[in-house]
Parts: structure tokens; C-alpha cells; sequence
């Protein structure tokens, strides 16, 4: 590794520590350097809070070093008044020297634009260092801004014999589990990273989820459900005061408390996600059932597919929905085996 990925890799490793807290915007660090020394360092912690070149400026104790001094930020700084000031700006009026960018952002707002600012100030200007790890990064950010949709992660476990469920009868509710407890607080984990979290009905009406990360430590996400005839009891652990929730629906567009309805003529996924874009919803985990994972599956929508294959075997029942590729990843987790696919 040369010094400038070395350092770069060091804003990727500060800008993860914002995952799960700067939805919408992206995770950026950003790493001071004069003379082979950081000097100052940052990262964006929350939502509406300072930038990471803003925080690594801020850690500089002595000022006067910054005209000498070299930035390494994983994304373009920004160019526009949002939550906060244009980067760019800030970093002209310290005068750095050199900047090195990890990626261009792609929204429409900055793309290309902090990058002219910081140039015809007369800034030295480096683009590209480890640019598909910093893209990699913001996966979420730039599918929203370049697709036009969020960033869609399928999550299902299944039987060792490829089965997701047991065969039910109608009083039959309740949550057969197949993964092992160390993977469903994994799991948890997983929905904290992501913005929203979308059911079906029927899951809803079987295994009454609440669908938060009591498990773990972090946010819980926006809980989104398909029902289109509203017949969900409204006593539902998904509509408890935890977390804000969506339903999807034919029949009403409402705000009632942490609840919101939303009509749509259809409910197929291109309604859903054009609504939820609408919505500055980056990314939704989907946990299911069979039914609305094959929806997204068939139309191709996704971009990501978790899969849990647990040890026990059902012999008869709903069968998973099967990917017609190799898992880019294959890793054992407590006693279940993790498949990871990437489109």
C-alpha cells in the first residue's frame, strides 16, 4: 500500500463509525497530513451535525500548519448549503495545499462542483485513491442518487433442506426458529446499519415482529409494511412506540403519531421504492416472507441477498426462494452457515 491509500484507508476506517447515525447523508472521514504526520483527523458522526473536514480542521491545534498540510477525504467535499456550510468553502479559507478525494459524489448537488471550488482556488486536487472501496462504502448513498431508488437487502433463513417455514394451519402463529441465537443477534445488528426495514402482512399476522435491534446497540430503523387492505390489528408489535412505521396500502394516506399510511394506487416494488425515494429512505433491509422477497427477486430489484442457513431440517413445508448465482461469500456463524450475494 503507497502512504496515500494507507492514508485513505484511515478516512474509510473513521467513516464507519458514523454507520447507522448519518442517513441520509454519507459516511465520509476525512485525515489531516503535514509532513508524513496527522495532524488532525474526523469523521461525520450524526445527521445534521458537522462534516468530517469540518471535524478534522476543528482537531488541528495549530492552524497555521493546514497551508502546508494535506487532506485525505473518501468523498468529494461538499459544495451547497444543506444541514451545514459547503466544505469546499471551509477548506479554501484555511488555504490546505493539496487535497486528496477518495471518490466524486455523484448527487447532484455536489458532483464535481466542491472539487472546482477547491481547484480554482488554486488547491491541488487528487482523485481516485482507493475509489472503489470509498464507493463501496456509500453503496447505499449513490444506488439512492444514481438509481433513483434505496439500496435493497434481502434477508431470509431456511432449513438445511431449503425450507423457510413449516407447513401452518390457520391458528398456527408464532416464529418457528431455524438460525441459532448468536445469528439472530447478528441479525439485529444488520438492521441497525440500515435506514428502513420492510414486511409483508403475513408476517406481520404470523410471527408479529417487532422488528427493532433490542439486541444490540444502535437505531432502530423505519419499520415499513405491504398491506393493502389494511387488515393488520392495529395491536401489532409493529406498530408499538419503538421505532416509526409505514404502511403501505390502498386504502388511506394518514399520520396518526409515529404511524404513517400511504396509498398507492399499486403495490408493486416500483411504486414501493418510488415512494419510499420520495421519502429519502436510503436503504431497506427485507426480511420478508416468501412472498414479498420473490416479488423483488423476480423483478430483479435488489442488491444485495443475506442468507441463513441454519442446521435443522423441516423435510415439508415453504420453500425458500432460490438465486441463480455463486454467493460471493460464504461464512460459518455460530452454528449456521451465511450466504452473501452481490449483484
Amino acid at each position: 500500500m503507497s502512504m496515500n491509500e494507507i492514508y485513505m484507508q484511515r478516512c474509510i476506517d473513521l467513516a464507519r463509525l458514523g454507520e447507522g447515525n448519518v442517513a441520509p447523508n454519507p459516511m465520509v472521514g476525512a485525515v489531516i497530513v503535514w509532513k508524513d504526520k496527522i495532524i488532525g483527523e474526523g469523521y461525520h458522526q450524526k445527521y445534521g451535525n458537522a462534516h468530517a473536514e469540518v471535524n478534522a480542521i476543528q482537531a488541528v491545534e495549530d492552524k497555521n500548519l493546514l497551508k502546508e498540510a494535506t487532506m485525505y477525504v473518501s468523498l468529494e467535499p461538499c459544495a451547497h448549503f444543506g444541514k451545514t456550510p459547503p466544505c469546499a468553502n471551509l477548506i479554501v479559507k484555511h488555504q490546505l495545499k493539496k487535497v486528496v478525494i477518495g471518490c466524486v459524489d455523484t448527487f447532484s448537488s455536489v458532483s464535481g462542483k466542491g472539487i472546482k471550488i477547491l481547484q480554482n482556488a488554486g488547491i491541488e486536487v487528487q482523485i481516485g485513491v482507493l475509489e472503489q472501496e470509498c464507493r463501496e462504502l456509500n453503496k447505499r448513498f449513490f444506488t439512492f442518487h444514481e438509481k433513483k431508488r434505496p439500496y435493497i437487502i434481502l434477508k431470509w433463513a431456511q432449513s438445511k433442506d431449503g425450507f423457510m417455514d413449516k407447513n401452518r394451519n390457520e391458528n398456527d402463529k408464532g416464529v418457528f426458529w431455524i438460525s441459532a441465537p448468536e445469528t439472530q443477534v447478528l441479525v439485529h445488528q444488520w438492521r441497525a446499519d440500515e435506514h428502513s426495514i420492510l414486511v409483508g402482512r403475513k408476517t406481520v399476522e404470523i410471527d408479529n415482529p417487532s422488528l427493532t435491534v433490542r439486541e444490540v446497540s444502535g437505531k432502530n430503523p423505519i419499520r415499513i409494511v405491504i398491506d393493502s387492505q389494511l387488515k393488520s390489528a392495529i395491536d401489532s408489535n409493529i406498530f408499538g412506540e419503538e421505532a416509526p412505521t409505514i404502511v403501505l396500502n390502498k386504502i388511506k394516506t394518514e399520520i396518526k403519531g409515529n404511524l404513517e399510511w400511504i396509498k398507492l394506487a399499486e403495490l408493486d416494488t416500483a411504486s414501493i421504492l418510488a415512494a419510499l425515494h420520495e421519502r429519502n429512505i436510503q436503504s431497506v433491509f427485507i426480511e420478508g416472507g416468501s412472498k414479498t422477497l420473490q416479488h423483488f427477486l423476480i423483478d430483479n430489484v435488489w442488491d444485495e441477498a443475506r442468507v441463513i442457513v441454519g442446521e435443522t431440517i423441516f423435510k415439508d413445508g415453504l420453500k425458500a426462494p432460490k438465486i441463480a448465482m455463486i454467493p460471493q461469500d460464504s461464512f460459518r456463524f455460530s452454528k449456521d452457515r451465511i450466504l452473501i450475494y452481490k449483484k
